[in-house]
């Protein structure tokens, strides 16, 4: 397998012949070829496949009725006991819709909600259970009136059909489709987007000493093979993104290679969601043991997302980061009083 990593920058000095990383604020000129050991160096973008080519640069379709122009914050809303920063807070239906309003007023683009904790070490939560919690949950906000797209973080197809009939619009695949295979059948039959993330292992036991020979091509190609599973099943590619699942079964090393490569898959022609908010890895580098103390770590990882072209990013502090983002804007792109 060969790869080809956009040297992603967002300067105002942007030559003639640089082309726009997946149309969106982002332009390259080279891209770095990746293969199995190793780079074998730059390359000019001229000089990168056609098809490759196309693929980097190709405006994103709308997800969720959200146009991929710009970076997205997805905000983060667990309505479980359990959750690694969170859990328990948000159980309740009421206070599940306060925080929702929170976080909406923060500047959230989009509400994930999550029934079940994939956190290390955590157990499967039965359906009925991670229904229960969910939908209801989702309905409370459209009869609310809180119109902003909802993601529903889930892996089960019966969780999934109950809301999106509650008013979801995406499925947030935390095992891209591999954990229930009538999954693929209510994502196709109900229209709604989908992200697939990369997985590896389970839950309980993913961050056992996890390993790969190179984590950037194997997770390349994972999503690359579930991306075309999810087009067999009827899904476009113009309905899904992907998530190269940071903090899932990886390593701090391989956490950090991924986010320093993550231009890189823009090459799958999907938008790339990433999900580093508040995770473990943040804390062991910044000496920081407490999840709601990891913000700024998160916040550092949002911009170097950005600065690559990362156009939806997931999120605990929306406040934080919707801060963090407007100021990196204004420095790229201009301030406008």
């Amino acid at each position: 397998m060969i790869l080809y990593r956009p040297i992603a920058q967002t300067d105002s000095a942007r030559p003639d012949h640089a082309l726009t990383l997946a149309g969106g604020w982002c332009w390259f000129t080279h891209a770095e070829v990746l293969v199995k050991g190793g780079s074998e160096g730059l390359v000019p973008a001229a000089d990168i496949p056609a098809e490759v080519r196309d693929r980097l640069t190709a405006p994103r379709a709308p997800l969720l009725g959200l146009a991929m122009d710009a970076p997205r914050l997805m905000g983060i809303l667990n309505v479980t006991p359990d959750s690694f920063s969170d859990g328990g807070r948000f159980e309740r239906p009421e206070a599940a819709l306060a925080q929702a309003r929170v976080l909406v007023a923060a500047g959230a683009d989009i509400l994930d909600i999550g029934g079940e904790s994939t956190r290390p070490g955590s157990d499967e939560v039965p359906v009925a259970d991670e229904v229960a919690r969910t939908a209801p949950v989702i309905a409370a906000l459209r009869a609310k009136g809180i119109g902003l797209p909802v993601s529903i973080d889930t892996r089960k197809a019966p969780v999934a059909e109950a809301a999106v009939a509650a008013g979801a619009g995406m499925v947030n695949d935390v095992a891209a489709m591999t954990f229930d295979p009538a999954l693929p059948g209510v994502v196709a039959a109900t229209g709604v987007d989908l992200c697939l993330m990369h997985f590896k292992g389970e839950p309980k036991t993913m961050q056992v000493a996890p390993r790969y020979e190179d984590v950037t091509l194997e997770v390349y190609a994972f999503l690359e093979e579930r991306v075309r599973a999810a087009e067999a099943a009827g899904i476009p590619r113009a309905r899904i993104c992907v998530d190269p699942g940071i903090g899932f079964g990886k390593t701090i090393a391989h956490n950090l290679t991924l986010i320093r490569n993550l231009s890189v898959f823009h090459g799958l022609g999907c938008p790339i969601l990433l999900g580093a908010s508040r995770k473990r890895f943040i804390g062991t580098i910044a000496g920081q043991s407490e999840a709601d103390g990891r913000d700024p770590g998160t916040q550092a990882i949002l911009l170097a997302g950005a600065a690559q072209g990362a156009q939806i990013h997931r999120i605990h502090d929306v406040a934080g980061a919707r801060q963090a983002l407007s100021v990196w804007r204004a420095i790229n792109e201009g301030y406008i009083s």
